[in-house]
């Protein structure tokens, strides 16, 4: 061996041992030593490192195409640029929401927190009569859906009214307020008693939102619920005090498992009216339309089923009604084409009945402004969740 080959093969030595070196010091540690996986709560949890909070977060990237006049997911309507005149266009809207839930023991029982944030890009109507309609699309900023704690049964922070939460939405489609069933946003202070044998009861007080929903003094409206479930479905009331107008309104609703691939509910809503009439010069009130009885005249129902073709595909459909006459029908068919990513397509019909009752009485015009008895859409939404 010479001096050249001693050296040449020292030098490789050194080098293989810098790399080797190199290498421990710059490899990935063990996934386990940062992460560890909460499934206290079911899926998707992991422990926030230091400490014993579990965390997951979630969401959904949602497209939607609509076409036609029906209520919130109408085709809209707009100007040509060129010549003024109208026409219509599709309804497109964009949303990202994200989600967290948190869950950890403590010596008063479970602490839970969850958050719902949306943010929006499409285009609405901004309708003011058939010959100037306005529609562009524009980003309509954050939308705060939810945001509360609950520690044991005592919930606060922001979240749906306990007047629809309870009861749940009114089926599986799209546009499922056709004829709508009550208002949703409020900050509420709640209480949530389970039994444990299948009743639970809720008492919720509320703040309400918009201009007629929002309480108007330090008195909170109130909402009580009860539910019992069973093997074979559920039946749930709801019954509401409006402070605002001191008006009371109440669902019930029955929900039915038929069979492992068939589920009906049915719903039932009544309310009084009286109050909601007090002031001519609100156009919503003067229509018997407060913050829970947001249907057409003293009752309104819905009604639906779902069906499951198989682990893929199933079937969803919605009748509803008022007694103003007001009628609407939604179905589709959901199709997930791979986990986590589905497609829903979706025909709307709605009847114009009468837009309520009192002295702002607008006849001939629907929820949509368009002037017609008879309106039909359709909706195609692409989603996919995380």
């Amino acid at each position: 061996m010479n001096v050249r080959s001693l050296f040449l093969g020292s030098a490789a030595a050194l080098i293989s041992v810098s790399v080797a070196c190199a290498a421990d010091e710059v490899s990935a540690p063990d996934p386990t030593e940062y992460v560890k996986i909460c499934d206290v709560y079911g899926s998707g949890y992991f422990y926030i490192p230091g400490t014993e909070t579990c965390l997951r977060i979630g969401g959904y990237i949602r497209y939607d195409i609509g076409l036609g006049d029906v209520r919130s997911y109408d085709g809209a309507r707009t100007s040509d640029l060129r010549t003024g005149e109208a026409q219509g266009t599709w309804r497109k809207n964009a949303r990202f929401t994200f989600k967290t839930w948190t869950d950890q023991e403590t010596e008063l029982g479970a602490l839970k927190t969850y958050t719902e944030t949306g943010i929006n890009f499409g285009n609405r109507n901004a309708y003011s009569g058939p010959e100037s309609p306005q529609n562009h699309a524009f980003n309509s900023g954050l939308t705060l859906a939810s945001a509360w704690m609950q520690l044991g049964g005592l919930r606060i922070g922001k979240d749906g009214s306990a007047f629809d939460t309870f009861t749940g939405y009114a089926g599986n489609v799209l546009d499922n307020i056709l004829v709508p069933y009550g208002d949703f946003d409020a900050n509420v202070a709640q209480y949530y008693f389970d039994a444990g044998n299948g009743f639970s009861a809720v008492v919720s007080l509320e703040q309400g939102s918009g201009v007629v929903g929002t309480i108007d003094s330090h008195v909170p409206h109130v909402v009580v619920g009860v539910k019992q479930t069973q093997g074979w479905g559920a039946i749930t009331g709801v019954i509401a005090r409006d402070s605002n107008y001191e008006a009371l309104a109440g669902k019930v609703r029955v929900d039915v498992q038929v069979t492992d691939d068939l589920s009906l509910f049915g719903m039932f809503g009544y309310g009084s009216i009286g109050n909601l009439n007090d002031d001519p010069t609100n156009a919503v009130a003067a229509h018997g339309r407060g913050f829970y009885k947001t249907w057409g005249g003293n009752w309104a129902f819905w009604a639906g089923a779902t069906y499951e073709f198989d682990e893929k595909t199933s079937f969803n459909l919605q009748v509803s009604g008022d007694q103003l006459r007001n009628a609407g029908v939604a179905a589709n068919i959901a199709y997930m084409v791979v986990p986590g990513f589905t497609v829903t397509a979706e025909v709307d019909y709605y009847h114009y009945g009468n837009f309520g009752l009192g002295t702002a009485d607008r006849s001939g015009v629907n929820w949509t402004g368009a002037g017609k008895k008879n309106s039909l859409a359709g909706i195609l939404r692409f989603q996919s969740s995380f």
